[in-house]
């Protein structure tokens, strides 16, 4: 078996330091022994790339960084690795990986900008802390839109807030956003009162129950920020497949559920997006800008 890590270094490939350099740093983190890959292979094509590999395969190399210094590049190793059981490096090198898919049959192809419309309520919930998702939330209190935000003492205390946030969902006339988003200082206080993990576990159980409560209300569209909130929200609703569509901002696209009645999706890590990401967001789920 053999690991391919993709270095996305930008030097010259041939500079025997820099590359030296690479594989001693991966060499000192495991038992097996590393090689490299040079770009003088890369630049040769897949044929070239795999007859590298096997050749070091041959001298009991187990893991291999590889040079690249243009999408090129990372297509030529994403055709050439194809059948390795595992790569590793930056988000480039998945450029070349989803032909290996399509030629097996196992990639249909379809248009990622025509998701299908999910008709349904809709609402932002948001449990992240970072500055992105702050300034989102913001944006949003800014523009007198209505919001309610999830206290953890109160959740740690054993008060209603799940059910006193799906009644404030009902209630309202308009898109709400449930949100748990504090400054650095005040999560900080919350922490040394309940524990890091305790404060960040009441949080997203909240708002996974939340999410849930929501679906049966028939909620159908659902904006998420936050890595371990978009987790939590996620595994409440039970979703286990999504098809991907089309970029909402950087890093964060439109996504379709698998589910019988399909949710329409934005999940994001916290400090994705710009200021007005949940509008887009939820105007993009809504079938518009696509």
């Amino acid at each position: 078996d053999q690991l391919l890590s993709e270095s996305g270094m930008q030097h010259h490939p041939l500079t025997p330091m820099t590359d030296a350099n690479l594989v001693r740093v991966l060499q000192a983190q495991t038992q097996l022994k590393v090689g490299l890959l040079r770009y003088d292979s890369i630049a040769g094509g897949v044929e070239a790339v795999r007859a590298k590999i096997a050749e070091l395969r041959q001298q009991g190399i187990g893991m291999a960084i590889a040079d690249a210094l243009s999408d090129q590049d990372l297509y030529t190793l994403g055709s050439a690795c194809a059948d390795l059981p595992l790569l590793t490096g930056g988000s480039g090198l998945a450029l070349g990986l989803p032909g290996n898919f399509r030629r097996a049959g196992k990639l249909r192809d379809f248009d990622a900008a025509s998701l299908p419309t999910v008709e349904g309520g809709e609402v932002v919930l948001a449990g992240s802390a970072s500055v992105a998702t702050i300034g989102q939330v913001a944006a949003w209190l800014e523009a007198d839109r209505p919001a309610l935000r999830i206290d953890p003492m109160a959740l740690a205390a054993g008060k209603p807030v799940v059910e006193q946030a799906l009644a404030f969902a009902r209630d309202s006339d308009e898109t709400v956003l449930i949100y748990a988003t504090s400054t650095p200082a005040e999560v900080k206080a919350v922490q040394q009162q309940l524990g890091v993990e305790r404060a960040g576990t009441l949080v997203e159980n909240a708002l996974g129950e939340i999410a849930a409560g929501l679906r049966q209300n028939g909620v159908r569209r659902f904006v998420i920020a936050g890595g371990e909130t978009s987790g939590a929200v996620v595994k409440a609703l039970g979703v286990n497949l999504l098809q991907i569509g089309a970029q909402i901002d950087p890093g964060v696209p439109a996504t379709l559920s698998n589910s019988a009645e399909p949710l329409a999706l934005a999940l994001k890590s916290g400090n994705f997006g710009s200021r007005d990401f949940f509008a887009k967001a939820l105007r993009q789920l809504a079938g518009g800008d696509q």
